[in-house]
């Protein structure tokens, strides 16, 4: 017997039917030598603190930072989950064969592997690899199942991204919560991605405060109904301008020169998550985690690929599928038909196996979309992806693009002008009134008459006041293109795609880290806009570590976790700094005397949630402290003893004391009374 494990019972469902596996049973389906069953994505999680000692239970200074020997993982507490595991479990115990059939993706693989651990799986175990959910794709899969063991790097990656989130996040928000956090009260959450996130939010919000609006003045002229700027721009003085438009008001306008060079403009790229997501805030309104459910549902239904990726290319292997895809696109059929009328042209800018990986770029399949019941905002979400997709095998849009210099009195002017020719890929934008536009904005571009070099003649001139402008907040969409680029300011596509690799997060969890920063009330929406609340400004102003708070530092992280996922980087090696990294920020931060404890301002709304989980009062704080801190270091005799990594150190150490106990002849896990005792047969105590 063959035992297939999907991630949902809906994934589950299909693929029973494609096996014959008809007869439905108590949590999976039988049939033609197969079980299918399923998860309800993660059924497993890494042990709490509390669950490898007792001494973890506590918050307590003392005890950081928490890093066990080994770490494991434990079922989530919930009754459907332990029913369904048991399911799996005993499945497992019958099988001859195991085949993964979860999401084809790094979140996936972990998800799996962990319920196939628990369930002490020692079974052969193949892998199903797709990129859609319909019938000829999942046939297909079967047809080339791959050993598991294909994908064991894709796992370590994902385990080292766990196993790094649960390193820096309980430790960090453990010290900070009890080093700063006014009577304990206030969890001040801190994670790998959260925090950077966050510190984005508040440094755009800290630029737009300090910033000091200038006045500056414009001067244009209107010529032939062409408007013409000056070519030295902006006048921070209105005397100055003033004295020019005096100067050039009843002289004529003369023109220099005329330059017409033709452009082209490729088509857009396809969508990855991230493009998408913006574009659906940008231009539907949908939050990223929004966009995320809606493109989700859509590839459960079988209309479109895979979604979580972060390429925009497709594989060679797709072109030959674009001619069925196309067809398939029937409500599109006035579209798709210029494409279908000839060879369908393969541009490197839309197949370069070099740039796809697992999977490829967000596209259609070819079962068409009217056969599937979808909301309006799947709809929407489809309208997109599939124009999209047409829009790739159009040709350029091109355009003829005017310059015009001219002179008043020895004053420059110029204006541009342009003028489309032949509208390509545009057409799949302008031909219904009811899609979504796309590219760029042209209303801003003048149509030109014709002008003859040194013909001259009466102008118009005008003086505009304007003033500048700060930056502006964050929306979802430029949130998430920040995360994307580590927070640079990128707009080029083929620069995007280089700084994909240090980007904050992964696509598939963007969204949620969002959501988490909202959940926790350190950000809020105004309109469509993203502020951080004081409670997020707070917290970012209490972190004196860099590291904890850096987008770019945070995404020299996420490269190394891609390399591991390439084979090009060790998961230990990443863990290993990640925990060493930990251990010094500890003895930092309990270093730190500069810092005043916080009081975080709770929202108005937060008042209906639930309270935030106490950590200690500052009284059970201060006696955990005492622990390791009432010990006087025997080098220095100012500083205390702190708890590192490896070894026990001295909270002057920025001032030059030298001590450093290490584990192997002072163990961690000594008492107080113990360790002091040792400390004084050493030492001379001052």
């Amino acid at each position: 017997m063959k035992v297939c494990i999907t991630e949902k019972p809906s994934v589950a469902k299909d693929i029973a039917s494609i096996l014959g596996a008809t007869v439905r049973r108590d949590g999976y389906y039988e049939g033609s030598g197969y079980c299918v069953t399923w998860t309800f994505g993660h059924l497993c999680t890494l042990k709490e603190p509390q669950d490898y000692t007792e001494a973890w239970k506590k918050w307590s200074l003392g005890a950081l930072p928490m890093i066990p020997a080994r770490f494991g993982i434990k079922l989530i507490a919930d009754t459907g989950i332990e029913k369904q595991f048991k399911v799996i479990e005993s499945l497992i115990t019958q099988a001859d064969e195991v085949i993964n059939c979860g999401d084809a993706g790094q979140e996936g693989e972990l998800i799996q592997r962990w319920v196939m651990q628990k369930a002490k799986c020692n079974k052969p175990v193949e892998r199903l690899w797709i990129s859609s959910l319909t019938d000829e794709s999942i046939r297909e899969g079967f047809k080339n199942l791959r050993p598991q063991a294909d994908f064991d790097s894709l796992y370590y990656a994902g385990l080292s991204r766990a196993i790094g989130d649960w390193i820096l996040g309980m430790n960090a928000t453990r010290l900070y919560t009890l080093k700063y956090s006014q009577g304990g009260g206030n969890v001040l959450s801190i994670g790998r991605v959260q925090t950077p996130t966050l510190a984005l939010i508040v440094s755009r919000q800290k630029e737009i405060a300090a910033f000091v609006p200038e006045d500056y003045w414009e001067i244009k002229t209107l010529y032939r109904g062409v408007t013409f700027n000056s070519a030295k721009g902006r006048y921070k003085s209105e005397v100055d301008a003033q004295t020019v438009i005096d100067a050039i008001k009843d002289a004529p306008l003369r023109i220099k020169s005329v330059t017409t060079k033709r452009g082209k403009e490729a088509p857009p790229r396809l969508f990855d998550l991230t493009s998408l997501q913006v574009e659906c805030n940008k231009k539907l309104g949908y939050t990223a985690e929004e966009t995320l459910r809606y493109i989700q549902s859509l590839y459960e239904k079988k209309v479109t690929t895979y979604p979580r990726v972060d390429t925009t290319y497709l594989s060679d292997d797709i072109y030959p599928k674009v001619s069925g895809i196309m067809q398939a696109l029937t409500p599109y059929s006035t579209l798709t038909a210029p494409v279908l009328s000839k060879k369908i042209p393969k541009s490197k800018k839309v197949f370069d196996n070099s740039k796809v990986t697992d999977h490829h770029a967000i596209i259609p399949t070819n079962v068409q979309p009217q056969t599937v019941a979808l909301t309006m905002e799947e709809k929407r979400v489809y309208d997109m992806v599939a124009r999209r997709f047409i829009a790739a095998f159009y040709p350029d849009c091109e355009f003829l693009q005017t310059t015009v210099s001219a002179e008043v009195n020895q004053v420059e002017f110029k204006a541009t002008g342009k003028q489309v020719v032949v509208k390509g890929w545009r057409e799949i934008y302008d031909r219904d009134k009811n899609a979504v536009t796309d590219g760029s904005n042209d209303a801003d571009n003048q149509l030109m008459p014709q002008f003859e070099v040194d013909e001259f003649g009466p102008h118009e001139p005008s003086l505009l006041k304007k003033t500048t402008q700060p930056p502006k907040l964050y929306t979802e969409g430029t949130l998430l293109r920040a995360m994307e680029t580590a927070g640079k300011s990128v707009d080029d596509e083929e620069l995007r795609d280089a700084m994909k690799e240090n980007g904050i997060g992964r696509p598939s969890t963007r969204a949620a880290i969002i959501e988490i920063l909202f959940k926790r009330r350190y950000i809020r929406r105004e309109k469509k806009s993203i502020v951080a609340t004081a409670a997020g400004m707070a917290l970012i102003d209490t972190i004196n570590e860099e590291l904890l708070k850096s987008a770019k530092l945070t995404g020299i992280w996420e490269n190394k976790l891609r390399k591991i996922e390439r084979k090009e980087y060790d998961a230990a090696s990443f863990l290993a700094e990640l925990k060493e990294m930990v251990g010094k920020i500890v003895i930092n931060v309990l270093s730190d005397n500069d810092h005043g404890n916080i009081v975080i301002e709770k929202e108005e709304e937060s008042k209906k949630t639930k309270k935030p989980r106490k950590a200690a009062t500052s009284k059970s704080r201060a006696g955990s402290v005492k622990s390791v801190a009432d010990i006087v270091c025997p080098v220095c005799g100012k500083g205390h003893l702190l708890k590192g990594n490896t070894a026990y150190g001295c909270s002057e150490y920025r001032n030059g004391c030298s001590l450093r106990l290490p584990f192997e002849e002072y163990s961690p896990d000594l008492k107080p009374q113990e360790l002091q005792k040792l400390i004084k047969s050493n030492f001379s105590v001052k």
